[in-house]
Parts: structure tokens; sequence; C-alpha cells
């Protein structure tokens, strides 16, 4: 358990990733949606993997991936679990990049009726076109990863994108918090400058802003739109690094509506189950737990039963 957590006040988290399913048949769910899984190109998919490996400069520490296994055998993994729901988050890390990884996301998505179609962008002169023929194709949220895209989320280039996103709707996932390392564009101050510019925009800030969760909180008191994904938020590995205040843990009841079961999927060292222990053992509750792990991500994406 994360030290310092209040331990389980209802329905206790899993210990093993064969014991998911018992966990949210126990709090009368129809399964689990979780709103932050990376599927990728196997040639992507591979280079990722290789750089949590030599624990890259964007990582910085060791980072043993838990599920690098083949597209296949993943899929079986959630399903078993009963994950009923998930994108296959891309992003480009440099120009001419994302509508390529566009049009794999969009036939990952084709084949796989479980998965939310997933797109991305990048700052460059064709970004406003291709988030177009992604919206026209079906995609229903796009993910953003100002770290590793190393880009200004303010550029010029990318106003008529968020500009048509917050127009339609459409949830976009950014991580854009200083963790696991600083970047040069990160940082609740240089995002809330988007927010100032888009006030219907949907963000979703990945791992709750990590490690700036007040920042990020406080972002969410003033937009009333942006929700936060839980994403390695409170699991042992992060309370090493970026431990989640614990003064800030009832404003998480206060959002319980905005928040949304993330977990990084495969990209993660621990079990998936941990994540729901975690999250069980924060102390909420049952109907919390119930909201972040299929109400919110729900009625966010306009999934009304299991499979749709």
């Amino acid at each position: 358990m994360a030290p310092g957590l209040p331990g389980p006040a209802g329905v206790p988290g899993p210990a093993t990733d064969a014991d998911v399913p018992a966990f949210w048949q126990a709090l009368g769910l129809p399964g689990l949606i979780d709103s932050h899984v990376h599927f990728m190109p196997a040639s992507v998919m591979a280079k990722v993997w290789a750089y949590f490996d030599r624990a890259g400069p964007l990582v910085g520490q060791e980072w043993p991936i838990a599920y690098k296994r083949a597209e296949d055998e993943r899929l079986a993994h959630l399903r078993g679990m009963g994950v009923r729901a998930f994108p296959s988050m891309v992003y480009p890390h440099k120009p001419d990049m994302a509508a390529w990884l566009n049009a794999w996301a969009s036939d990952f998505g084709r084949r796989t009726p479980d998965c939310l179609h997933t797109a991305t962008f990048y700052p460059e002169p064709s970004a406003p076109a291709y988030v177009d023929e992604a919206l026209a194709a079906g995609a229903r949220l796009f993910k953003l990863h100002v770290q590793v895209g190393g880009y200004d989320p303010r550029d010029p280039l990318l106003d008529p994108v968020w500009a048509r996103l917050a127009e339609t709707a459409t949830p976009v996932v950014v991580h854009c918090g200083n963790g696991p390392r600083r970047g040069r564009f990160t940082g609740p101050d240089i995002f809330a400058e988007v927010l100032a510019r888009h006030l219907d925009l949907v963000p979703v800030i990945a791992h709750m802003g990590m490690p700036d969760y007040a920042e990020f909180v406080a972002l969410a008191d003033r937009y009333p739109r942006l929700l936060l994904d839980t994403t390695m938020a409170f699991s042992d590995f992060a309370e090493r690094s970026w431990p989640y205040p614990r003064d800030l843990v009832p404003r998480l009841a206060d959002l319980g509506d905005r928040i949304l079961l993330g977990t990084d999927f495969p990209n993660i060292p621990y079990p998936f189950a941990h994540q729901l222990d975690v999250l069980a053992r924060v102390g909420l509750g049952d109907e919390w737990l119930r909201a972040v792990c299929w109400d919110n991500p729900a009625r966010l994406f306009g999934i009304a039963i299991a499979g749709d």
C-alpha cells in the first residue's frame, strides 16, 4: 500500500490482475473503462519500449515495462480483466508523423471494436486538415504529449486545432505536467493559456498533472470542462518520486464526476491491478470508484452499455 493512504472504505482493491473482474463486479459495474491505454504501430511501440529500457532522458529512472507482449496478447489481457473500452493513444515527436499515426489508429479502431478511435496532432500547417479528417473518420478522443513532442501547446499553428476540438467537444488527453521530467513547454501555467483561449475545450489532464497536482486541481476549479485521469497516481512507483498531497485528497471527492480511470497500460512498471488497488485505498468510497471506473468515462465517450 502506498504510504499515507487511509485504506479501503468499501470494496477492497484487487491484489492481482486475476482479481480485477471480482473488483468491478463487487462495485456493481458492467466492467471497466480505461481512458489511458497505448496501442501503437509495432515499430513505434518497440522504440518506446527501448527508450524506457535504457531510461532515456525523459524517463530518467529504471522503468521495467510490465506488459511487453504482442498486440493480440495485450488485447486479450485487457479483455480478460473486463476492460470494455480503451483508447489507442499515439503521439508524434516530429513533423509529418501525426497523419501517419492517425491512419494507423483509424485502422486499429476499425478492427478493434472495443477501442475508442484515437487520434493526435502536431504544430504544423497540415494539422487542421488531418484533424478534420480524423474527426470525419470517427475519432472520439485525441492524445497530446507536450513533453515527448517538445512543442509549445500555445503555438499559433495549433489555434485552429484547439478551436475545432472545442467546437466539437472532443476530449483531448493532454500530458502537460512536469513529470516524470520537466519539459521545455510543460507545466500548468503554459497549458492554462490554452484553456483561456479555448473555453469550450474538453481537456483530460493525464496523470492528474503529476507532479503539479494542486495546480491542476486549481485549474479544474476555474475550467468546469477540465477532467483528470488517474494514470499512475497513488501507485507505489509514483509515490516514491511524486507523492500525491494528502491534504488534496478531499478535493478528489469534490471533483468526483470529473475523474477518469487511467492506467498507462502496457507501459507501466507494475501490475494493472495495482492502479485499482491504490484507488480503492484512497478511501473515497464505492460511489467514487464507480464514477471513476465507469460512469464518468462512459458519459464522456458516450458508452451506453458494455460493449457499445
